[in-house]
């Protein structure tokens, strides 16, 4: 099966968590935290500052690593590292995702979230993992 490594950024800002629908691909129409591959000899951090600048056109600080998780896809495996964030340079934009959310902690299950981000919710959700 083939294997992909990926890392996510959990953006938080004022009690609330930064939510984004794909706007393409298989997933089309399900939720995520933003984030994506990390290229060759690339690491972690740096991977997930030039994902969510591609992506949304900021600059994130990361503020600490919460944790990862597997996934087994029907046609890959997925390895997740999830990071808390916050923005540090300017303005959200979307450029790859349809739409975004802020949502506070009690209501992140109210969009339809990909198997693997399911799992951080729950994660954040058991952990009350608040700034």
């Amino acid at each position: 099966m083939k294997q992909i490594e990926v890392v996510a950024a959990i953006i938080y800002d004022n009690e609330k968590y930064f939510a984004t629908q794909r706007g393409y691909g298989e997933f089309e129409g399900l939720w995520e935290f933003p984030g994506g591959k990390i290229e060759k000899g690339e690491s972690h951090e740096n991977a997930l500052r030039r994902e969510i600048q591609e992506e949304l056109g900021v600059d994130i600080s990361i503020d600490g690593f919460i944790c990862t998780t597997d996934f087994d896809y029907p046609s890959f495996h997925l390895t997740m590292h999830c990071y808390l964030c916050t923005i540090l340079v300017g303005e959200l934009e979307l450029r790859e995702h349809k739409s975004a959310r802020w949502l506070v902690l009690s209501s992140l299950d109210e969009v339809m979230w990909l198997p693997a981000d399911k799992e951080i919710v729950e994660y954040l959700l058991e952990n009350r993992y608040e700034e």
